[in-house]
């Protein structure tokens, strides 16, 4: 564990209002994955894992969707072309040092991997120093049908970088969880998905019109959920709802699983968060890895 680059991480973070006094693409072109979101802190500096780039061509990005410049942070293996290709979906911190290194992680297995900064329209999540103002003023006013467009058009983007789009897989933690269950039913090209602790029911609106409980009848690719039975935020009440609608879903939703880790709390795979539990998270990353060999 290289515990100078956790310290120099935090040292990035502080204080979060010096973000307020640069120009923000400028701060994501240079800082996008790098060190950890200001509201997520304190860190666990003893399980926090930082993977290798060697070998791997990885880094910042500039997708552009209909004009608009989004930011994304790529990981795949140096040489290899048509590598098959995940999405990966942040929690609500966006797209920091923990999510790149989970491109590492997948990189380092075969895959193209592509986490997208979803949340920029609406502001800088990593320059938000307090949980709740984050949600409020940043969170909820991401629409479902913009992250959806967004995810499309990262897909077509991979298909010009050496990807290989007909294998698309698709994985996220907490708000990217969510965003996994929905964008399984969204896109037909979409082979397999894998959600982490992802909200499945909740109020309706008009940014958020459907949960994924709503969508199993037209999930095109089966979804593997991993769940913490501790998770003070997502009851097994949900759970079990979201698995009867699996039942009586698509073909694809039937497919789906959902496997729950009786003692973990939420986010137990953040392994930079004192939530983090290693050998659930292990054996979840596991069993995401098998879930993902069928697109292989």
């Amino acid at each position: 564990m290289n515990h100078s680059h956790i310290r120099d991480a935090v040292a990035l973070l502080a204080p979060a209002q010096t973000f307020e006094h640069h120009d923000r693409r400028t701060w994501l072109k240079t800082a996008l994955g790098v060190g950890y979101a200001a509201a997520c802190l304190p860190l666990s500096a003893q399980t926090a894992v930082r993977t290798s780039s060697e070998g791997l061509l990885c880094g910042e990005a500039m997708v552009n969707v209909n004009g608009f410049q989004m930011p994304v942070y790529r990981s795949m293996p140096i040489g290899k072309t048509h590598c098959p290709v995940v999405l990966v979906v942040s929690e609500i911190f966006g797209v920091h040092e923990y999510i790149a290194d989970v491109t590492r992680r997948l990189a380092h297995q075969g895959y193209m991997a592509i986490a997208p900064e979803l949340m920029l329209r609406q502001g800088d999540p990593g320059s938000y120093a307090e949980m709740g103002k984050l949600i409020a003023e940043v969170v909820s006013k991401v629409p479902d049908e913009q992250v959806m467009g967004d995810l499309d058009a990262c897909v077509a983007w991979a298909a010009t970088q050496g990807g290989d789009v007909s294998r698309l897989g698709i994985t996220g933690f907490c708000w990217g969880g969510r965003i996994t269950w929905l964008y399984a039913a969204h896109n037909p090209s979409v082979k397999a998905g894998v959600a982490w602790y992802g909200r499945l029911t909740g109020p309706v609106s008009a940014i958020n019109p459907r949960h994924a409980v709503d969508l199993a009848g037209q999930f095109k690719a089966p979804v593997l959920g991993l769940y913490g039975g501790a998770d003070t935020g997502i009851s097994m009440e949900s759970v079990e709802k979201m698995r009867a609608a699996l039942a009586a879903g698509s073909e694809a939703a039937r497919r789906s699983l959902i496997h729950v880790y009786a003692n973990a709390p939420h986010a137990f795979h953040a392994d930079y968060r004192p939530s983090y539990r290693e050998a659930e998270a292990k054996d979840g990353w596991q069993r995401m890895l098998q879930w993902f060999d069928t697109m292989k």
